[in-house]
């Protein structure tokens, strides 16, 4: 089995990709879509993008990192993919599930899934683009307005060359409206010769067990799961392996919130950012730990990073006062 991060447009960027591959359980990460339209971009927006790529592709943990591009001009594609490879890109992957009504009105993401014909062209541009020993994924939904495409669209992802099938088991009219609609994927696994990702509404380690049943894919994406509960896919890989390890404590938790404030101020030290990253993971940590949602409410209106890093840090064990940014806001 093999469980990959989710490339959550504004959450899951390199810094949340280091923190959640430290913990275990990840063996492959996808990067946030970069947008391609008429544009080579040059190199530092790869790296910009992608950190990683000065480090082999790969997360401080050693997880590889997939670069993820989004659009439809198949040459243009192309040419952004091989730049990313010869800039050391482990794999590329191609977004065609965003479900963003900006990036749909650009034609890109979900809206080609109205097209299987186009799904095609580009991954199998792509794909004759690149050299062999890199792989090519896809990520799709089960279509646009409705699922009348689904397993059209996954064949041609198939037969254009993509080595990985990812499948967000909804369309982009569905949005991230629960339930994810597994059984879907269980008919586009039926019908594709390629590894099968399903991805979508898996929380905990019973939903998972539930998604490997419906849809037979034992390999998983995962998203805003991993995101609320950040030990999940250890957790996951635990049972399955029948090994004994105890989900993550709030203090242990408390204890990466604080680091991942220290690391985002390091990367804009004007305390906005840290501060407006700390309150969105708290949001979603709360599905999890209810002391994330009291957290968030002694600090969702103080804008001091100061002062929210010192909260944030209060009562955590084992950690000094050497890690504290020492930038003025």
């Amino acid at each position: 089995m093999k469980i990959y991060l989710a490339p959550m447009e504004g959450v899951v960027d390199s810094i949340l990709r280091d923190l959640l591959t430290a913990i275990g359980g990840f063996d492959y990460c996808v990067t946030e879509f970069l947008r391609i339209t008429n544009t080579l971009y040059p190199n530092h927006v790869f790296f910009r993008h992608c950190p990683e790529l000065h480090q082999q592709s790969k997360t401080k943990a050693g997880t590889p990192v997939w670069f993820q591009l989004l659009g439809s001009d198949i040459s243009c594609i192309s040419d952004n993919a091989m730049r990313a490879v010869k800039l050391g890109a482990f794999g590329i992957d191609l977004n065609f599930g965003c479900p963003a009504k900006t990036v749909n009105r650009h034609d890109g993401g979900a809206t080609l899934l109205k097209d299987p014909h186009r799904v095609y062209d580009i991954v199998h541009g792509v794909r004759k683009t690149l050299p062999t020993h890199i792989d090519l994924t896809a990520k799709i939904r089960l279509g646009f307005e409705d699922k009348t495409l689904a397993l059209e669209n996954a064949i041609a992802a198939d037969e254009g060359g993509a080595a990985v099938l990812i499948v967000h088991a909804r369309t982009k009219k569905e949005g991230y409206k629960p339930p994810a609609h597994w059984e879907w994927i269980r008919k586009i696994k039926d019908v594709v010769n390629i590894p099968v990702v399903a991805n979508g509404d898996i929380w905990t380690v019973q939903d998972y067990l539930r998604c490997l049943e419906v849809t037979g894919c034992s390999d998983v994406m995962i998203g805003r799961g991993a995101v609320s509960m950040p030990d999940l896919a250890l957790q996951i890989k635990s049972t399955v392996e029948n090994s004994d390890i105890s989900p993550y404590s709030w203090e242990q938790i408390r204890k990466i919130l604080s680091k991942m404030f220290y690391n985002c101020w390091q990367h804009d030290d004007r305390g906005k950012y840290p501060v407006s990253r700390t309150k969105q993971w708290l949001k979603m940590l709360s599905r999890t730990y209810s002391e994330a949602q009291q957290l968030f409410e002694n600090i969702k209106i103080i804008r001091d990073a100061h002062l929210v890093y010192d909260i944030i840090r209060e009562n955590v064990i084992n950690e000094t006062s050497d890690n504290k940014p020492q930038e003025k806001v």
